[in-house]
């Protein structure tokens, strides 16, 4: 999400949280390196499965010798809400209800930046494959892409509702209510969202709405989350082709006989989506296998495999932990880049060059995304985060896949291109000075010259009484003074006048033409940029 506040922006957006004290919902969660006898082997394995400067990212650094004089804390604050204890969901209309356990939903504010990413996770056990493709492919929906006949929001749940650990409803969905959403479009040409999202977000209020909020959010990407699942099968190797497809591309539920999209389009699925390291159909000891699409990250394994189930030196507790991290850190890339390149279009939007408080107001807003781009590059932006296999190659396709190399090279060339612009344009703006003083300087010599050649004075009045001298004085500057003026209000002409002087091609008749030209040339408007 990008964050709004009054202000155009600031550097720690979870402050406005912590000032509402008891009234917040949302409340931070301490890190694991607090007291050392807590500190579990999960946290340790967690760790060191970064490179150094993405541990200090992630983690901080902790005090040396000296004192916190390095990197100092961590630039990414977490905050947690805890009132939210079940999500009871209803897939299609008659069907019956799904209960979830929620395990926790988050905020992670990122310093220096408007971004914030929610981070929910639930869990359930022993669902039919089908009803797992189903969940994945709904539940994850801020907004209704269409409505169906029925009434019921397109591609969504019928029903989502957050209850509390006494099992009372908090938020309910309303992807049905069509009209509120078309209105929303046709007055903002934004989309709202789903009343439950709305409620778990409080006390952020998104953008164009009429709540009150300390923070106002927009969305960065369209209505589908960015989505991690962890899927635990007794046997993994029966599943087909079209139910590995169906889970790597989140697409709606259907037979395991058929594939999703046409035979073309999955030619090359196993080489784009699968990472089979620890997959093998035929091997019952390699049935780990991971699912990557971009804005999906699934991981497919065998439930009575210790290496697969173990929460704490397992995969599952990887796919918590490391696996969460790597998709955080990738997805973080992506919307900071689409958060740069929309303020660039913000800020080409409102320039208008024969306004020069729009153009100052642009110069200023460019030299902002500058500053910030360069201070993302330096602390945020990595090609690579672990020198482990596993995660390293997970992390280059999950990037391959959301194009965040491409996307960062096009913004940091839009903004470099800004930034020439306004340097260009500085220094042309100087020479425009030049010119000008140019000129000045020219007739101010013929001038001094005249007036003071040998130190001569033409006129003997110090013997003349003081109102005389000042009189005199007030003639001279007077016109010195208007001559001036012309000189820097001519000052371009003169100086095409200066330049044909000096070019001995000329004539003397077309030299003076030039000149005579100059003073009947008409004033134009002048120029603001």
């Amino acid at each position: 999400m990008h964050a709004h506040v009054r202000e155009p922006h600031i550097s720690k957006y979870w402050e406005l949280l912590e000032v509402l004290g008891d009234a917040c919902p949302w409340r931070e969660v301490d890190d694991e390196f607090g007291d050392p006898d807590d500190f579990q082997e999960r946290h340790y394995k967690e760790f060191i499965t970064f490179l150094p400067y993405v541990q200090r990212f992630l983690y901080g650094e902790g005090a040396g010798r000296e004192g916190h004089a390095g990197y100092g804390k961590s630039p990414i604050r977490v905050f947690r809400r805890r009132d939210i204890a079940q999500m009871r969901v209803i897939l299609d209309q008659g069907m019956p209800p799904l209960l979830f356990q929620v395990a926790h939903a988050d905020l992670h504010f990122f310093y220096d930046l408007d971004i914030v990413i929610l981070a929910i996770e639930f869990f359930a056990n022993d669902i039919p494959l089908l009803l797992a493709e189903d969940v994945l492919f709904k539940v994850g929906r801020t907004y209704p892409g269409f409505w169906e006949a029925n009434g019921q929001g397109g591609q969504c749940p019928y029903r989502v509702e957050w209850l509390s650990g006494a099992g009372e409803v908090l938020a309910v969905s309303d992807y049905e209510n069509r009209r509120k959403y078309l209105q929303f479009v046709c007055q903002h040409r934004s989309p709202t969202i789903a009343t439950h999202w709305e409620f778990l977000l409080r006390p952020l209020a998104l953008y164009h709405s009429d709540q009150e909020g300390v923070i106002r959010y927009r969305q960065i990407e369209y209505h589908r989350m960015p989505l991690l699942a962890y899927l635990s099968f007794n046997e993994p190797q029966t599943l087909t082709r079209g139910d590995f497809a169906r889970l790597a591309l989140i697409t709606k539920a259907g037979s395991s006989d058929t594939l999703p999209y046409s035979e073309a389009e999955l030619a090359h699925f196993e080489r784009d989506y699968c990472y089979d390291k620890f997959w093998d159909p035929s091997n019952e000891e390699l049935s780990s296998r991971y699912l990557c699409c971009g804005h999906s990250f699934v991981i497919v394994g065998k439930a009575s495999q210790r290496f697969f189930a173990d929460p704490n030196t397992g995969l599952l507790g990887q796919f918590r932990h490391q696996y969460f991290l790597v998709n955080l850190i990738a997805h973080f890339h992506k919307a900071t880049l689409m958060l740069f390149s929309e303020w660039l279009v913000i800020a080409i939007s409102q320039l208008d060059i024969r306004d020069m408080e729009s153009v100052k107001t642009f110069k200023r807003e460019i030299r902002r995304i500058m500053e910030t781009f360069l201070r993302f590059t330096h602390r945020y932006w990595f090609h690579e985060v672990s020198n482990q296999a596993q995660a390293r190659d997970l992390f280059r396709m999950l990037t391959n896949h959301l194009e965040t190399d491409r996307i960062y090279q096009d913004v940091s060339a839009a903004v470099k291109e800004m930034n020439a612009y306004l340097d260009s344009d500085g220094l042309r703006r100087q020479a425009n000075t030049v010119v000008r003083l140019t000129v000045v300087t020219t007739l101010g010599l013929i001038a001094t010259v005249a007036t003071g050649f040998l130190g001569m004075n033409i006129f003997d009045e110090a013997d003349n009484p003081i109102w005389l001298k000042a009189l005199i004085l007030l003639g001279v500057i007077s016109p010195s003074v208007l001559l001036v003026i012309y000189a820097v209000t001519k000052s371009k002409a003169l100086s095409d006048f200066l330049e044909a002087l000096s070019d001995e091609r000329l004539s003397w008749r077309e030299k003076f033409a030039i000149l005579f030209k100059v003073l009947r040339k008409p004033r134009h408007r002048p120029e603001h940029l």
